[in-house]
């Protein structure tokens, strides 16, 4: 009896870990992809670069730091015989949304001609090509200085309003996030995001027990069901707390000022066979007029 007794407590209990069948499920995948997401977000390209790079935690985002297989060979055969492609996804993007003019004589205060391009240039005012530069607080020139940028302006249209996008690193965002508020005066939210996470996780919870009880059968959903099937979703950026507004506007000037991070996505091709590469790619959409 001894003996029975001490068998039964030495048993083991069965796992309730689930199967790689069950892990490999889609609700449940993409419902753990979120999950993981929640403090260090993940980049499009995320997957691709976990299978083949020791990945590491900046800013708010989980990065691909160096390869796991010695590629240094091939990635400099691709930048100067083919094509290299880098994902910069990571870096923040802000978009001011107004009248040209009033843009312009308010950024004018951040930078100097003396330093060299600014925003007024011509060709990089027409929409045409990028440009770069450095950014200083306001009225501080040469002293103070933010970080550097690029900017690239919308093309024209039959709109009024001028539509510019500035990137920079997420290290250096808040500062001049907080610098462009203060010299439009955007003080007041125009858009809130208020995620519910709560109901997110609830969900996720039960998706997850409906694995995890064991000797019980995952029950199939019908076509009502499907729609609660979790989606791949980002909530805010590394860079912004998901509960913060993104967008800022300026009852004085008429300036918007939204955060475009993690919503417009940038990458970088090097090597001679980039615009070739582009080109067979990218295809010009048809014009259709309603």
């Amino acid at each position: 009896q001894k003996q029975a007794e001490k068998a039964v407590h030495q048993k083991k209990e069965q796992s309730k870990t689930k199967c790689r069948k069950a892990r490999r499920r889609h609700i449940n995948l993409v419902a753990e992809f979120n999950r993981r997401q929640r403090k260090n977000i993940w980049l499009e390209t995320h997957i691709w670069h976990a299978k083949r790079f020791h990945m590491i935690k900046k800013w708010g985002y989980c990065l691909g730091d160096s390869p796991t297989e010695k590629c240094y060979r091939a990635c400099y055969r691709a930048m100067t015989k083919h094509c290299l492609l880098q994902d910069l996804s990571y870096y923040c993007c802000l978009e001011l949304t107004g009248k040209e003019n009033e843009i312009l004589k308010q950024l004018a205060r951040i930078c100097s001609i003396d330093a060299g391009l600014t925003f007024e240039e011509a060709c990089c005012l027409s929409g045409r090509f990028e440009g770069s530069l450095n950014l200083y607080r306001a009225d501080r020139y040469p002293e103070d200085m933010l970080g550097p940028v690029t900017f690239i302006w919308k093309p024209r249209d039959e709109s009024e309003n001028r539509h510019l996008w500035i990137w920079m690193h997420p290290a250096v965002k808040q500062d001049i996030l907080r610098e462009l508020q203060a010299i439009f005066q955007c003080s007041e939210p125009e858009e809130i995001y208020i995620p519910d996470p709560v109901t997110t996780s609830i969900q996720e919870e039960k998706q997850m027990d409906v694995v995890l009880n064991f000797g019980k059968k995952r029950k199939k959903e019908d076509k009502e069901g499907e729609k609660a099937v979790p989606v791949k979703k980002i909530i805010g950026d590394g860079t912004r707390d998901p509960c913060q507004s993104y967008s800022w506007v300026s009852q004085a000037t008429g300036i918007v000022i939204s955060d475009r991070t993690m919503e417009i996505l940038r990458y970088r091709l090097i090597g001679p066979l980039s615009h070739s590469i582009l080109t067979e790619t990218l295809k010009a959409a048809s014009l259709q007029t309603v």
